[in-house]
């Protein structure tokens, strides 16, 4: 099996998040309840086909829960974070942190060699 980016360090990044627009999508409803489609592609700047397919590889993994429905005989899509996408995402931030917060300032460089 393939290793993921930053399994050797000791952890695995979560693909399904990691990926820009997917990072954007889950970033935005994680500080919401449920945002609609329109909602998303204003503030992702995402066309609504890219939005589509990205949404689709969340659902698929779990992490969002969309909901069609009409209102005034209009469709109307709804999307929100499950439980799970929640923790993943929290999973994910936690990781990231890590990550920066353990990297050396960057005014110091150095050399490093591979042998």
């Amino acid at each position: 099996m393939p290793r993921q980016q930053g399994e050797e360090a000791g952890f695995e990044i979560d693909r399904a998040i990691h990926e820009p627009a997917r990072l954007l999508i889950t970033a935005h409803l994680y500080v919401i309840e449920s945002a609609d489609y329109v909602f998303l592609m204003q503030n992702t700047g995402l066309t609504w086909g890219n939005l589509s397919s990205h949404l689709s590889k969340l659902e698929a993994a779990g992490y969002v829960e969309i909901t069609k429905e009409f209102v005034e005989r209009k469709p109307h899509t709804m999307v929100k974070l499950t439980d799970e996408g929640r923790a993943a995402f929290d999973a994910y931030r936690r990781q990231m942190k890590a990550l920066f917060e353990d990297l050396p300032d960057g005014s110091t460089s150095s050399t490093l060699t591979r042998k």
